[in-house]
């Protein structure tokens, strides 16, 4: 029997032995923690979240809300697991995040063709090989992949948001409330008037942040920029951002800022800071945030912390399947290829296990158009400019409309185009 060897049990790795097993091939899954560690998983679990508990929104009239729709058509195991696990969260899908892990990792781990292999991977093994390592993939495997694909790797730096005891919030000060209302109170809100807030932001932009190696330049990706590198743009910056107090106004009074809690555990006793990812040290974290009203005496289950993130030039080496281009049996997937996010690290590994199953079955590859989310993000990040390449979301701005409809019509446009397009591809899928 043919067997597959699937490097990495995150989201993308997970993802794509899950598409595998389903088509009868055994894998050899291979992860390195918990024997060899890296900055910023704290588990042994699989699909570890580390940045956030939020996959972000569930609306089809959102790029990755119609990701998430188009990846339970394959019968993807993160939806099916997150959607199993989902805790209030307005719009979004946001999931308990150790019942998540938890429960995909006792489903992959318990399959029958799965191999869990608890090592280091230092080289490029041969035979069928699916790398999903993520962006925190070790020196040694990182020397590997830059060796065989000639080119260097890209890096930026990631944030992580604290995570705060429900307990230790001041709830005369504190609200619940979701912006605008809609979801109902999903959200533990904390207002400042305008002098407390600029006192908190001139505090934020003076503290100490964890200071980085001389050689490693710091390249932040827009969408988890750090809370004190968002401040020094600016005031507005955050008042137009995470900070921003529309639709938050409680009993008619609309305060200067608001920051806002989000649940991050089924059981509600952990309240992730929404959008305070941050580089601060642990004893500047403690003291600048806890000037924020409400958080006077609060206590962290978890400080941000920062890591470098490494990732492909996917353009220079990947075709559209995921595929690397010099060698048909060896497919990446995840972060490491340049898709950015969650949900867009699973997807990425749907479409690679997809494909590897149909590359040892002798079967045609998949090409998703890119009328179609999953596909758009794979045709960007191979047809992307090489030269200055970024991480790119899912999001409406990659993808082909094929009817020009009004401005007002279109985010619901996409949707209702690219789900029936992928029926197709799962009518086909499934005869496999």
């Amino acid at each position: 029997m043919t067997k597959v060897t699937v490097i990495g049990a995150g989201l993308a790795g997970c993802e794509a032995t899950w598409q595998l097993v389903n088509k009868g091939i055994a894998v050899d899954l291979i992860e390195m923690r918990p024997k060899v560690n890296t900055p910023a998983h704290q588990t042994a679990d699989f699909a570890e979240l580390v940045c956030s508990n939020s996959l972000r929104s569930n609306a089809l009239t959102n790029g990755v809300g119609l990701l998430k729709a188009e990846m339970r058509l394959f019968d993807s195991l993160i939806m099916k697991v997150a959607d199993r696990h989902a805790i209030p969260s307005g719009s979004a899908l946001a999931v308990d995040r150790e019942g998540f892990a938890k429960a995909i990792t006792t489903t992959i781990k318990n399959h029958p063709l799965v191999n869990f292999i608890n090592q280091e991977v230092t080289s490029i093994p041969t035979g069928p090989v699916i790398i999903a390592t993520g962006p925190l993939t070790s020196p040694a495997l990182s020397q590997a992949i830059a060796e065989l694909v000639d080119a260097a790797f890209f890096y930026f730096y990631d944030a992580v948001a604290p995570i705060v005891n429900k307990d230790s919030i001041d709830f005369s000060i504190a609200y619940y409330k979701s912006r605008y209302d809609k979801g109902g109170d999903d959200y533990i809100n904390l207002p400042m008037n305008k002098e407390t807030f600029l006192k908190f932001y001139q505090e934020l932009i003076t503290a100490k942040t964890i200071k980085l190696h001389e050689f490693e330049k710091e390249i932040f990706f827009e969408g988890c920029m750090p809370i004190e590198e968002m401040a020094k743009r600016g005031i507005k910056t955050m008042l137009f951002g995470p900070l921003k107090p529309v639709g938050l106004a409680n009993d008619e009074h609309k305060p200067y800022a608001v920051v806002q809690l989000r649940q991050d555990n089924a059981i509600a006793d952990l309240y992730n800071m929404v959008g305070f990812q941050t580089h601060l040290t642990y004893g500047e974290q403690e003291r600048v945030f806890q000037m924020i009203p409400g958080l006077e005496h609060a206590t962290f289950a978890r400080h941000g912390v920062m890591h470098r993130n490494t990732y492909l030039n996917a353009p220079k080496c990947l075709l559209s399947t995921y595929q690397y281009q010099k060698r048909q049996d060896l497919f990446f997937c995840g972060q490491l290829t340049g898709v950015e996010g969650y949900v867009e690290s699973a997807a990425s590994g749907l479409l690679a296990g997809v494909n590897m199953a149909l590359y040892l079955k002798e079967q045609p590859l998949m090409i998703l158009p890119d009328t179609t989310m999953i596909g758009a993000m794979a045709n960007y990040i191979t047809h992307a400019s090489s030269s200055n390449f970024q991480p790119m979301n899912a999001n409406f701005g990659i993808m082909r409309l094929l009817q020009d409809v009004n401005k007002n019509e279109r985010k619901e446009a996409y949707g209702n185009q690219s789900l029936p397009i992928l029926t197709d591809y799962v009518a086909r899928w499934k005869t496999i």
